[in-house]
């Protein structure tokens, strides 16, 4: 299921407002019956909210929920590039709408989604007219491209068993629910190694396992492993 299957969107209720401005402070300018008039989508958790080669839809505004922005390989396997929350901005969506192009990545809902769709003249009007709008997208996308750089930076010089104690490590659990294969899509690579990869942790006593989850004994020891070659 895909955002455009779904039923007709509604617009937000005036009580909605207040929590659209406090996750986007940028809009506290704009009419409140522009504000109002936005549709409101809600959409279950595994949604998925837009896929590759599909025309944009518009400038999602999230409310609720989280967005897994993830590519896809011929393959089959898959890597998470980035995920959006309340207050957040997409990157893909803005460069489609920037170059009115198709979305080149997927878009799934990892939970239930509240989120209000910008149409896409609405959108090109704030950009040219609005400038905290214009701002809050623009930093947004730098700070987009430096996560993305960043992430390209660790694929091509950091060994796999480093990126895998840094993720384990980001989750700030001691506890970690997860399978094998969400681990290696986190880290686009494929189940087998990411297993092999936690037994190894588990003989250096740095994690114990259980079924689908992952318990941090050894922080500090993973913390080491994490840290670059020098």
């Amino acid at each position: 299921m895909s955002i455009d299957t779904l039923q007709r969107p509604h617009p937000i209720q005036e009580t909605l407002l207040a929590p659209l401005l406090a996750h986007y402070p940028a809009l506290a300018g704009l009419p409140a019956e522009t504000l109002a008039a936005l549709p409101r989508v809600e959409l279950p958790a595994g949604t998925c909210v837009f896929t590759e080669h599909q025309p944009c839809q518009g400038f999602p505004l999230l409310l609720e929920g989280s967005i897994k922005v993830l590519k896809c390989a011929p393959s089959g396997r898959e890597m998470v590039l980035y995920r959006v929350e309340p207050g957040g901005s997409c990157i893909i969506t803005s460069s489609c709408l920037l170059g009115r192009s198709d979305y080149s990545a997927r878009g799934i809902a990892e939970s239930k989604l509240t989120l209000l769709m910008l149409p896409v003249p609405l959108f090109g009007q704030w950009l040219a007219q609005h400038g905290p709008f214009r701002d809050f997208v623009f930093h947004l996308f730098a700070e987009r491209i430096a996560e993305l750089m960043q992430l390209v930076e660790e694929v091509a010089f950091a060994r796999l068993d480093q990126r895998l104690a840094r993720l384990l490590l980001a989750r700030n659990q001691e506890t970690i629910h997860a399978t094998h294969q969400q681990l290696a899509d986190e880290l686009g690579s494929v189940r087998e190694i990411v297993s092999r990869l936690l037994k190894g942790f588990v003989a250096q006593g740095l994690v114990s396992l259980g079924r689908e989850q992952i318990s941090l004994l050894d922080r500090p020891g993973l913390t080491r492993l994490a840290e670059p070659s020098r």
